[in-house]
């Protein structure tokens, strides 16, 4: 079963986006894989102490997505065959990579003093 032990709400992003988030980057981490099932819909909401719609929210989109296979009173399983974790994992490195760039322009920083900055802390995160 999926894991949420390590999920930490942040507060500027509505609680769904937060668990879509949390289950592709486990796809991308290849700790969500093909078949993985799903806590329930009221287990996630319990463990989480959201709304149960807010989980069938996030739920429905991975359905949406072709993510995610549920079928009324069985368990909700991950499908990522056929490329999909690919498909995820450059969604969600083009809306990282996005996000922090736009942040550092509004900051003022050059490409260059990015690049070093992120050529930095690769180094330091190596060690």
């Amino acid at each position: 079963m999926i894991s949420f032990e390590d999920f930490k709400m942040a507060e500027g992003s509505p609680i769904y986006v937060q668990i879509l988030r949390h289950i592709k980057r486990g796809i991308v981490a290849g700790t969500v894989r093909d078949g993985d099932e799903l806590p329930s819909r009221r287990m996630l909401s319990a463990l989480l102490g959201v709304n149960p719609n807010t989980v069938q929210k996030a739920y429905r989109m991975l359905e949406e997505e072709g993510l995610m296979q549920s079928h009324s009173g069985a368990k909700s399983l991950m499908q990522l065959d056929g490329g999909k974790a690919e498909l995820v994992r450059a969604e969600l490195t083009r809306s990282i990579a996005g996000e922090l760039t736009s942040a550092l322009r509004h900051m003022g920083l050059t490409l260059g003093q990015v690049v070093e900055l992120i050529e930095k802390m690769w180094e330091d995160d190596e060690e």
